[in-house]
């Protein structure tokens, strides 16, 4: 079993991602996220947000609407250019990207007289024609042209029409950046490797408006501003690298453009694009909606639209990719040795002994403080060595035993995940410890 079959395994057997709807078959690269799956993507958001928006003063927070105006994707160019080009084979209906299908992802095409052929039956293929990745619906209870709208497939145009009035409101001097947490849409025909290229996902963006001029110079600072993010929680440098798009490979918003890839199983994967989208969006939201996206720098008293350096990153491959490299096999044990920052539970708490009432009674009572603090589980199923091995596959990085010790000194043992040591602890210093444990980290 290669490590992306032993994730899917674990992430379904600890109730981390499984398949929506699995009682009818599921739908194709749509998931949910368990509780402990929940709780790890909630914590990678939630440190995205604190050292992107909390901790920085240059920074504001927004949650745009799923369902934009239509004429938002006719400005952007999505309408027109949001397409991958689709080829079906003509007698067993299967779908693919053309351009997947000749690079061989999947499996070696055949050819007769000179044309490919499907890859499954051998069948022969349509011509390529242009497929747009928006998913389509109405508002409203007519379903006629006039109510057409569109899941949003990118949380960037939600910022950018709101820009002008958040400038207007806020009164921030470039450089300033607007950021979002949010779900995107797009009917990908060729989803797949698990939450990496998904129909329904989330986003974390950055849109940081600069002055034309500045743009590169900003740039090079994101680069390393989301680079250096992945690697101090967690994510082995030695699976990072930066890939500048080629020419060929540039969105046509795009001056420069680089991924942050992440080695996963099946190779190079983009985890973050790092955009130079120069002043594009607001000049073409400006020209389709008659509005004034200007931006006023009273120190040299002009107006300009502003150039946009945009990190974007997936928060479901940000998961993943965390899960992946935090996976590994120790002797009979599997452990995600994820940073304590981003674990789904801190802390679990054990009765040595299930049945022995004063000894329950007394870790119920360590549990139920600490959970105040930390993320914190209660476990008295078992024998003590199952549950450890049960919190080491969802990354908890310390387990609590409350035995007959605990009764004479009111010391505990605190099992480390990582190393499997064990110290004894003072139940009154408990707090303390855990909390200078996580500060480390």
């Amino acid at each position: 079993m290669d490590l992306m079959e032993k994730i899917v395994s674990l992430a379904k057997r600890r109730g981390f991602i499984f398949p929506t709807s699995e009682i009818y078959g599921g739908v194709s690269s749509i998931y949910d996220y368990g509780h402990y799956g929940v709780l790890l993507k909630n914590n990678i958001k939630q440190l995205w947000w604190n050292d992107n928006v909390l901790k920085r003063e240059d920074i504001l927070g927004l949650d745009s609407a799923v369902i934009l105006h239509p004429k938002v994707w006719e400005a952007s160019g999505h309408l027109s250019s949001f397409t991958d080009p689709l080829i079906e084979c003509k007698s067993c209906h299967q779908r693919f990207r053309a351009d997947h299908l000749y690079e061989g992802k999947f499996g070696e095409v055949k050819t007769i007289d000179g044309k490919p052929r499907c890859v499954f039956c051998g069948g022969e293929l349509t011509e390529e024609k242009k497929f747009n990745l928006m998913f389509k619906t109405f508002v409203g209870p007519v379903e006629d042209n006039t109510s057409v709208v569109y899941l949003r497939p990118e949380t960037a145009q939600g910022i950018f029409v709101d820009f002008k009035l958040i400038n207007t409101v806020y009164r921030k001097k470039l450089p300033f950046g607007i950021a979002q947490i949010g779900k995107a849409f797009r009917n990908e025909i060729t989803p797949g490797n698990f939450t990496f290229r998904m129909r329904e996902f989330e986003q974390m963006e950055i849109e940081f408006f600069v002055s034309p001029g500045s743009d590169e110079k900003w740039h090079e600072y994101w680069l390393t501003e989301r680079l250096t993010w992945y690697k101090k929680n967690g994510i082995k440098e030695s699976k990072l690298r930066l890939r500048r798009h080629e020419k060929n490979e540039l969105s046509h918003y795009s001056k420069a453009t680089f991924d942050i890839e992440y080695l996963f199983p099946w190779g190079w994967g983009e985890l973050e694009g790092i955009a130079n989208r120069t002043d594009f969006d607001l000049k073409q939201h400006q020209k389709y909606s008659g509005k004034d996206m200007t931006y006023f720098d009273e120190e040299n008293k002009k107006s300009y639209i502003p150039y946009v350096i945009e990190p974007s990153a997936g928060a479901d491959r940000a998961t993943l990719a965390f899960l992946l490299d935090a996976y590994e096999e120790d002797g009979k044990r599997v452990v995600l040795k994820l940073n304590p920052r981003l674990a789904p539970v801190k802390i679990a708490v054990f009765p040595l002994i299930a049945n022995k009432e004063e000894i329950v009674t007394y870790a119920r009572k360590i549990y139920e403080k600490l959970k105040q603090n930390f993320i914190t589980v209660w476990d008295d199923r078992g024998n003590i060595g199952k549950r450890y091995y049960a919190q080491d596959e969802i990354g908890t990085p310390w387990c609590i035993t409350v035995d007959y010790d605990t009764m004479k000194n009111s010391t505990v043992t605190v099992r480390d995940r990582n190393s499997t040591k064990q110290e004894r602890i003072k139940v009154t210093n408990l707090n303390s410890y855990f909390e200078k444990k996580l500060y480390l980290n």
